[in-house]
């Protein structure tokens, strides 16, 4: 995202990032931690929202996203950008920490895995370099 400076010259704007998970509490403390760093959060309780939000908005730089959620998991969520051939690149947020689940997300494209407790240094270090910001 980009605004105009008063010379004319193109200015970034915070970087979008959404967040998915269906604890509310869980979408706080990434919330914070992020807008913290000076992300721009964007929130969805479930993939079938986050679908919804990918949809309506215009293109958040990276989505945190949980494995366990009702109406929609986050592997299907993957599959389902995959196969819409979406290029948002995903980090993992799960208490799972199954090597198989693993491989099933690194297969369907998520760039990284964080395992729930997670230090907010380690998720915005994870966020920059995905995304490439400072």
């Amino acid at each position: 995202m980009t605004s105009t400076s008063e010379t004319g010259h193109a200015v970034p704007g915070p970087v979008k990032v959404l967040v998915v998970d269906d604890s509310l509490m869980v979408r706080q403390q990434v919330g914070f931690a992020l807008s913290s760093a000076g992300y721009d959060v964007i929130e969805a309780e479930d993939g079938v929202q986050a679908l919804e939000k990918l949809a309506a908005q215009s293109g958040p730089a990276l989505m945190v996203l949980d494995v366990n959620m009702p109406k929609m998991s986050g592997l299907e969520l993957l599959q389902e950008m995959r196969d819409r051939k979406s290029n948002v690149p995903v980090v993992m947020l799960t208490t799972e920490g199954q090597p198989k689940l693993m491989q099933q997300a690194k297969a369907l494209g998520a760039k990284g895995w964080i395992i729930k407790p997670f230090r907010p240094e380690l998720l915005i270090a994870a966020v920059r370099k995905i995304t490439g910001t400072p």
